[in-house]
């Protein structure tokens, strides 16, 4: 096998068309990352490296970098090293090739996640960290570009440049997934009604998923001629090539605020990853072909032809391999996270005194409401509160909601901070998450609980994790509502009698709010924005349909489930307790509460827990409340499998308590259509059955 030595003085020199200067530095960026991967592999096979999918082909990816403004916003594909290496050269860092090594050995002292993911990110650098391989944080780079000018609209302060545009890169066949696609459709979408969309999308091909070819021109063909898409395509092994290309679409982006499509053809040097074997999938003279493409022998060339000699070109490549091992050798011993507090510890809730402070103001109280009218007063306390609040999703602007719960809003506070979206759930999750990371509080709406579950990564991996992998230095703050839940008369099925929140309660870091009562919703949608405003989380605001419009509870006509709208305020994680029976605790949520409510009412000695909040749970008051009666029945409307008892019933039995429990629950089903649903869900029958059973045994 031919050197790198023998392949640089083979070499023909070749005309540079830039500055001098810029092409030394960029050659350091591309050696650094070079030596980066090598030194991640040397660290593996000593056991002090953890991670070893590198950038080696994919070193074009620094002229994108020398491209943009070292302040524009960057969300990055895992092979972009040479990207964070030249972008820390612009910002004066000569940290760089440090921080990567930092990353994969685990060590507590990398800048942006601490141990817990080699990922590129760093605040100073504007490189927000991604951990995604599949495209995953495209609609977010969406939402980030969408929220410069509405930031600027809004006359909310943006932590980006007014003039900055978003860069996001990503593998030719992440392309392909539907993730990609439908934030590149949104970005297109809002781009087409005029809306500013300054987005630049950076493919980089090296025509190969893993093991799985991307045909021959795939890439142009799928994204080439798409109409309000301008389209770039480089030669990324040929860094002035890449970068003149690179230059004209930041420039196009610039000056347009429209997006920008840049292929940048690479080739993949090293396999996909320490583990992979590519002699299974590709031939010898394939991998050999790659090589003598190898974006820094390209350098080399314009280094040659501006007067470097072969020697020199050598010596820069070994000088930076010697930097990268005794990097390596120095990180190799350094903290690692050891314990599950530390690792966790970004995920720890917001303190309730800090939340209380930043609560919005209440409107006054006037007449009892519907859980609706509740809801529709607290978002309108928060927009008014809240300048950098906004409210948006599918039919909640001009419609005000399926079920009229955002009616008036948009009257009220204007198109820009109430308006509808395309019909896709994962670029109206995008658009929170980019509008969260550039200075303003998204309350996106998922009109139906099922329909979120094509989206529900964005959740878990991208809104929740983002404080867990740059150590708070980011947050993505958002209130999501969601219409949810069974017992909606009229227009069943499944998809609109869901309750399937299994894929919730196991996000860690995401607050799971599920209130009942018309009050308590005012309170908790006041205290999940609060929060959200002070202190970044991430909330789900589960709203049960079959309750908005619901005035009666005992018997109809009695409006017993109206309340006043200024009811006390809902810490998180603090549930509600109603009665003080001695013989039975009937723990329950959602629509569960007006059905236990109608059972305690004729079964003496029982009384009610609303958990109000399904993450975290309300352990102090659960324990207190079982205790108090040694019998507990957990009505759960969630399925058995999976559902919300399960981890009440858990969280009891792991803190002590020994009385009697039982639990009643929805079945293992899909809820069917009509009649049928009853069949299914928990019914107040089988509550009472079993609460009168519990009192028997």
């Amino acid at each position: 096998m031919r050197t790198f030595a023998d392949r640089v003085r083979s070499l023909a020199p070749a005309p540079w068309e830039h500055d001098d200067e810029l092409l030394r530095t960029l050659f350091d960026a591309q050696l650094g990352s070079r030596h980066a991967d090598l030194a991640a592999r040397w660290m593996q096979s000593q056991g002090t490296g953890f991670y070893t999918i590198g950038s080696a082909g994919h070193e074009g990816n620094a002229a994108v970098a020398a491209a943009l403004a070292p302040t524009d916003p960057a969300l990055l594909h895992y092979r972009s090293g040479a990207f964070y290496l030249a972008r820390a050269a612009q910002c004066g860092s000569k940290d760089g090739l440090r921080d990567i090594l930092l990353g994969v050995a685990a060590a507590t002292s990398e800048p942006i996640a601490g141990g817990r993911h080699k990922v590129f990110g760093r605040h100073d650098l504007s490189i927000i960290p991604q951990t995604s391989t599949i495209a995953s944080h495209l609609p977010r780079a969406m939402g980030v570009a969408f929220s410069m000018n509405r930031s600027a609209k809004l006359g909310v302060p943006s932590p980006w440049p007014s003039d900055a545009i978003v860069v996001t890169s990503f593998g030719d066949a992440s392309a392909n997934h539907s993730t990609a696609t439908g934030a590149i459709n949104a970005a297109l979408h809002a781009s087409y009604q005029g809306l500013p969309m300054p987005l630049l999308l950076v493919c980089e091909d090296n025509g190969l998923g893993i093991s799985v070819r991307t045909p021959d021109g795939w890439i142009r063909q799928a994204y080439g001629s798409r109409p309000g898409l301008r389209y770039f395509d480089a030669d990324g092994t040929d860094l002035d090539a890449a970068l003149s290309m690179a230059t004209e679409a930041a420039t196009f982006v610039r000056r347009n605020r429209r997006p920008a499509f840049l292929r940048l053809r690479t080739v993949r040097l090293l396999g996909h990853a320490g583990s992979d074997v590519e002699t299974a999938y590709r031939s010898p003279a394939e991998v050999a072909a790659d090589e003598e493409l190898d974006p820094l022998l390209g350098t080399a060339r314009y280094l040659l032809g501006a007067g470097y000699t072969a020697d020199e070109i050598v010596e820069l490549y070994e000088d930076k391999q010697a930097e990268a091992l005794r990097i390596a050798a120095d990180v190799a011993g350094l903290p690692q996270l050891t314990s599950p507090e530390a690792v966790a510890a970004p995920l720890r809730l917001p303190e309730p005194s800090v939340v209380a402070e930043a609560l919005p103001a209440r409107s006054p109280a006037g007449e009892r409401v519907t859980l609706s009218q509740a809801i529709n007063r607290a978002l309108n306390d928060v927009l008014a509160s809240y300048p950098e609040a906004m409210v948006f999703g599918e039919d909640v602007g001009r419609k005000g909601g399926v079920y009229g719960v955002t009616r008036g809003l948009q009257k009220a506070f204007g198109p820009a901070r109430v308006f509808d979206t395309l019909l896709d759930e994962q670029s109206i999750l995008g658009l929170a998450l980019g509008a969260g990371v550039s200075g303003l509080l998204p309350i996106p709406e998922i009109q139906y609980l099922a329909y979120l579950h094509n989206a529900e990564d964005q959740l878990r991996g991208e809104a929740a994790s983002l404080k867990f992998f740059s150590q708070e230095q980011y947050a993505n703050p958002m209130v999501l509502r969601i219409a949810g839940y069974g017992y909606q008369k009229g227009f069943g099925g499944h998809f609109h009698n869901d309750d399937a929140i299994g894929v919730l309660r196991d996000i860690p870091g995401l607050v799971i709010a599920s209130p009942s009562r018309p009050d308590d919703a005012a309170a908790m949608l006041h205290t999940c924005a609060a929060a959200a405003r002070s202190s970044g989380t991430v909330s789900v605001f589960l709203e049960p349909i079959a309750l908005y419009h619901r005035r009666d509870l005992f018997a109809e006509g009695d409006e017993q489930w109206l309340t006043p709208y200024d009811g006390a305020a809902a810490p998180i994680g603090r549930a509600r307790t109603y009665g003080d029976g001695t013989e039975l605790t009937i723990v329950t949520f959602g629509n569960g509460v007006p059905m236990s409510l109608r059972v305690a009412a004729r079964v003496p000695g029982a009384r009610v827990l609303d958990l109000r909040w399904l993450a975290p749970l309300p352990v102090e008051d659960l324990l207190r409340e079982a205790t108090a009666t040694g019998r507990v029945l957990v009505a759960d409307e969630t399925r058995r499998s999976g559902g919300v008892s399960e981890g009440v019933l858990a969280t009891l039995i792991d803190h002590g308590y020994s009385g009697r429990l039982a639990r009643v629950t929805s079945y293992d089903s899909y809820v069917p259509l009509g009649k049928a649903a009853h069949e299914v869900l928990l019914s107040e029958h089988d509550l009472e059955a079993a609460a009168r059973k519990l009192l028997a045994d």
